[in-house]
């Protein structure tokens, strides 16, 4: 009897263990599984700088405001000063990153092969006048003559007698750079108002008698008016064809390969939400839209 019950209580001893045993394996298992089904992601956080182009600014600013929205342990700062201060300061470790609406190579001074290009956008550039002085159109050669001084009124090209007034970009400014290349044939500019900031820029244009400047489309308001030259708009679709030659791309360049926040934020200023919805809105156009391409020495190839 004795022997009995010993055998009875060392199976239950037994029976108790396996349980147990099973208990632990299934606990395991969920455990894994709850892992699988939420797997750790290393946070977005950090501080970055971007600086550089005003024509470029509106955009870069939205974008940081929408991504830090989004990831609240990010703080990106955005400021302008121009293409030339935007490579500059990335190129001396200033800033994390440094738009410009001009190639690297195009501007002295600057060690291109120390940079990474990131073509965000394209964006297109318009003469820009003071809405009465009378004109709307001017060919490549009146637009040259006026920039250069030997066009002194308007009357002489069609408009009303008043005096032209110049309103400039700095020399470091890409939009200046621009413009002067692709829209004067890098003729000479004469003296006039110089600004540094393409939202000043436009105010003055607006509220100064005779005044003429260039704008980013991005900047346009209905408070100055585009001028067409040789009677090609200044619109998207003459743009992506090629048939309006004030054009650039917009880089936002890095000191080597991006990584962390700066990548991160590239990597979104590149994403589709970006690229089809935000850039549109902007006034800037998709890099994928367009069915030209350019190098920094100015040559175009069909897409």
């Amino acid at each position: 009897m004795l022997k009995k019950s010993k055998w009875i209580i060392l199976a239950a001893a037994m029976l108790i263990m396996a349980l147990a045993a099973a208990g632990c394996g299934g606990g395991g298992a969920q455990d894994g599984e709850a892992q699988k089904e939420e797997p750790k992601t290393e946070e977005v956080s950090g501080n970055l700088t971007s600086v550089g182009s005003t024509a470029l600014q509106p955009l870069v600013e939205k974008a940081a405001a929408d991504f830090m929205a989004k990831n609240p342990q990010a703080q990106i700062v955005v400021q302008g000063g121009g293409s030339g201060n935007g490579l500059t300061q990335v190129s001396q470790g200033a800033a994390d990153i440094g738009n410009s609406d001009v190639f690297a190579e195009e501007k002295d001074g600057i060690d291109a092969a120390q940079l990474v290009d990131h073509k965000v956008c394209v964006v297109g550039m318009a003469a820009v006048v003071n809405d009465k002085v009378g004109v709307d159109n001017l060919t490549k050669q009146q637009l040259i003559d006026i920039f250069t001084g030997k066009v002194a009124n308007w009357k002489e090209v069609g408009g009303v007698d008043q005096k032209i007034v110049l309103v400039n970009r700095p020399k470091g400014s890409g939009t200046r750079a621009t413009f002067k290349k692709y829209a004067i044939d890098n003729a000479e500019e004469a003296q006039g108002i110089e600004e540094d900031s393409s939202g000043t820029v436009r105010k003055i244009i607006g509220e100064t008698p005779g005044a003429i400047g260039y704008l980013a489309l991005s900047y346009l308001d209905g408070s100055v008016k585009p001028v067409k030259i040789d009677d090609v708009e200044p619109v998207k679709e003459s743009i992506l064809s090629g048939q309006y030659p004030v054009w650039a791309y917009e880089h936002m360049y890095t000191k080597g390969e991006p990584d962390g926040l700066k990548k991160a934020f590239l990597d979104y200023i590149l994403s589709e939400d970006v690229q089809k919805t935000l850039i549109p809105e902007l006034g800037y156009i998709p890099v994928t839209e367009m069915k030209v391409s350019r190098d920094a020495q100015g040559n175009i190839t069909q897409q």
